[in-house]
Order: structure tokens, then sequence, then C-alpha cells
């Protein structure tokens, strides 16, 4: 089991790179399922299943998102005057909804995971501006407006362990970016969130004395984390050198598609 996390560390390191959501829909759904397959029988593990899978998934960010984001710059497809403003709000969202993620019954997250998964490809495939973007400059939002934004993507994000990179991605989208500098622009912006989220799932834990046993520090699943990090990376290496060929049309359309796979797996778990 510990290969096939790996081998599927792999994939969320190229979906990271290529669609900017890796670190989340494809984590949660692969933690879940292998705790859920593995250790379900382990009392506090399985009672907690979808919190320690969006709170690893978090954590996995923090190095996934890093990585992709400095890969990103390298290759110029960043450009920081256009998400600064989103970075304080995400952090700030971010808490909070880690901290309500770690207060509601995992069922609720699993099936709130999967209801904004069809949300999110719905907005996709129905909603104009995603398939076919306004070929103009990427919009710059308002100070205030980019603040109440980021602090509801903060809190989705966390909630569910998805990065923020589902909302950004198609934010940026609709505000005239390319596929490739909207996935490009969702990596630096799911830091923050990682970040702090991180923070309020293991202090969380650590308040109520929540003993996961061995390779967990608090809702952190370190053993699971430091795998899929390191397979990360090596996928991280494969999506950048992918890139360069996916057209931006085939780029977009792609994108709903593995949302709906995604969304394919949690429901069958």
């Amino acid at each position: 089991m510990l290969l096939l996390l790996g081998f599927f560390g792999i994939i969320s390191g190229i979906t990271t790179v290529l669609f900017g959501f890796g670190g989340g829909f494809v984590t949660v759904p692969l933690l879940y399922s292998y705790l859920s397959l593995t250790v379900h029988d382990q009392g506090l593990i399985s009672d907690f299943a979808m919190q320690i899978s969006v709170a690893t998934s978090a954590f996995i960010m923090i190095f996934s998102a890093s990585l992709s984001s400095y890969q990103h710059y390298q290759k110029g497809n960043l450009n920081f005057s256009h998400i600064w403003s989103l970075f304080i709000s995400i952090s700030i969202g971010g808490c909070f909804g880690a901290l309500i993620a770690a207060l509601v019954d995992g069922d609720w997250i699993r099936w709130l995971f999967m209801f904004y998964l069809v949300i999110t490809i719905i907005d996709c495939t129905v909603r104009k501006g995603f398939m076919n973007p306004k070929t103009i400059e990427i919009q710059t939002v308002t100070r205030k407006r980019d603040g109440l934004v980021g602090i509801v993507i903060g809190i989705v994000a966390a909630f569910l362990g998805v990065g923020g990179s589902i909302m950004t991605v198609p934010l940026m989208r609709r505000r005239g970016a390319s596929m490739k500098e909207s996935a490009a622009m969702a990596n630096p912006l799911t830091l923050p969130m990682a970040i702090t989220s991180s923070v309020v799932y293991w202090l969380y834990a650590k308040h109520d004395q929540l003993d996961f046993g061995e390779g967990f520090v608090g809702f952190l699943y370190i053993k699971g984390a430091i795998l899929l990090i390191i397979s990360a990376w090596i996928g991280i290496k494969i999506g950048t050198h992918l890139m360069k060929y996916l057209p931006d049309h085939i780029h977009a359309k792609a994108y709903p598609i593995l949302l709906m796979i995604v969304l394919a797996v949690m429901f069958c778990i």
C-alpha cells in the first residue's frame, strides 16, 4: 500500500504543476482511501479519517506548492502583482476553515467535499469564461473585494484540504489568464492557507489531547506526508516538462474531466 501511496504522490505532483490542484483533490481522496482500507478498525484514526486527510493534505501543500511556485517562477509564469492582495486574507480564512473542520463530523467534510466538486465541475463547463477566457490583460480587482474573496477561499480550502487552487484557478481564468498562468498563480496562493491551517490542525489536536499513535503529530500524518512529499517532488519535475506540450484549450478541458474522476473515487469509497 505504501508503494501505491508513492505512485499516487507522483500523480499529485504532476497535477499540482499542470492544474494547481494536485495537493488537495488528489491527496485528500488518496489519504482517505488509504486510511479507510488499512486502519479502519483503529478507533480515533477511523473516527477522524477525513480530518487527518485534509490536515495532512494542507501540510504536504506547504512543500509541493513551494516547489511548484519556484518552478513556475523560473519559467517566468508568475506575476505577483495580480495576486499579492489575496495572501493575508487567504491566511485568515485558512485558520477559520481548519478550526471548523476540526469541530465537525468527518462525514460532513466528505459530503461537502463531493458537493463542492460537483459545483466546480458545473461552473467550469457551463458558466462562460473558463473554457474560453477573455482575450484581455489579466484584470486587477480592488483590495477590499480581494480581501473578502481571499477569506472565503481560505475557509473553503482549509476545510476541504483542497489548497484554494480549485477557486483561484477559475478566478484567474475569468480575469483573463491562460491556464498556464492560472495554475502557476494558484500555487503561491496555496501557501498561506497551507501554513496557517496546518498550525491550527496541529494545535487543536494537541489541545484536545488526541493521540493517533506513531507517525502522527496532531492531525498530521507525518509518515504518509513524507512519502507523498518525496513522490510529489518527482511528479512536479515531470509536470514541469509536460506543461509546454499542453495547448491551452486541451489544458482547460482536462481540468473538469480530472475533477470528475476524483468525484467518482470519493463517491465509491
